[in-house]
């Protein structure tokens, strides 16, 4: 455990965490720790180890962590949509699925107009049950992350898979290399970190935001924060809508405002995190080879 890994930079934060919390290390042996996804009825923890092309899973009532599936396609990015079923990007296979309730695995999208998507990265469900989802090309740049392949598309975008035709659509074309997504608790903004500094100098290292209309369009985008140290990756969203999101040194905490309000110090890059436990207040944290956890004073966003 690691005592006082709080940081408070605005006094907005000093209530959001406890001096006595730890943050724990609950598994290791990661070689990029990403994407967890939290289901509550089993009250277990699935997160991807992106080159280790498997995903493991972690028992919150037991404390045990084991694999979950492996080979995974090296699956990224998680998610749990309306219907309590693991939503997975698949950098390997290119593609987007849903693992069903009898483990049956269902592709959700695969191809934009005939051509492969690049890698997809992160993913979320809306409630009128429309995946969004980024597509970078990490895992096409090289064999660590995925298969080494040019990209058919010639572009990273954010897509949005309609609920009714399963057709899948560019929902905004102007990122570098889109990465973690998140809608803001009422589903009115959506947020998308581009990451593309890795590849352009001096090229993005920030969240957007963007006005989502009832219809689903996005209107309005414009930069939210830009990441202090590292680069953002994935990040969730707490009832108030404050996000804490991935960065160099930690978890940060944005207020809604945009605000940078505190820190949450962590030994290794973190990756991604997720609010769990049956009162979704404990975080979880996927930092390189590991994966954390430090109880909170605030509740995660419901999104199932």
């Amino acid at each position: 455990m690691i005592a006082n890994p709080a940081v408070v930079l605005d006094e907005r934060f000093r209530r959001l965490v406890i001096g006595s919390a730890r943050l724990e290390k609950l598994a290791e042996g990661c070689r990029w720790a990403e994407g967890p996804a939290y289901f509550p009825a089993g009250r277990y923890l699935v997160w991807s180890d992106v080159p280790g092309d498997r995903m493991l899973r972690y028992d919150e009532a037991t404390g045990q962590a084991g694999v979950f599936r492996q080979p995974s396609g090296y699956s990224n990015g998680n998610t749990v949509d309306r219907q309590g079923r693991l939503v997975t990007c698949e950098h390997g296979n290119r593609r987007v699925t849903r693992t069903e309730h009898d483990g049956s695995i269902t592709v959700i999208a695969s191809h934009f107009q005939g051509r492969r998507f690049n890698s997809p990265n992160d993913v979320v469900v809306r409630s009128d049950g429309s995946v969004w989802f980024t597509d970078p090309t990490y895992g096409i740049d090289s064999d660590y992350e995925g298969h080494r392949a040019e990209s058919e598309i010639g572009a990273c975008h954010v897509y949005r898979v309609d609920p009714q035709t399963g057709e899948a659509a560019i929902a905004a074309d102007d990122f570098v290399r889109p990465n973690g997504i998140a809608f803001s608790p009422d589903e009115t903004r959506l947020y998308v970190a581009d990451t593309g500094a890795t590849h352009v100098t001096d090229g993005p290292r920030h969240i957007r935001v963007f006005d989502v209309d009832p219809s689903g369009k996005l209107r309005n985008g414009r930069i939210f924060a830009t990441c202090t140290q590292g680069l953002f990756d994935g990040f969730r969203l707490d009832e108030a809508g404050r996000i804490w999101t991935s960065a160099g040194d930690g978890v940060h905490c944005y207020d809604p405002d945009g605000t940078l309000i505190g820190k949450i110090l962590v030994p290794e890059t973190v990756a991604n995190v997720v609010f769990g436990g049956p009162k979704r207040n404990r975080l979880y944290i996927c930092a390189t080879t590991s994966l954390y956890a430090i109880m909170l004073p605030v509740n995660g966003a419901r999104t199932f």
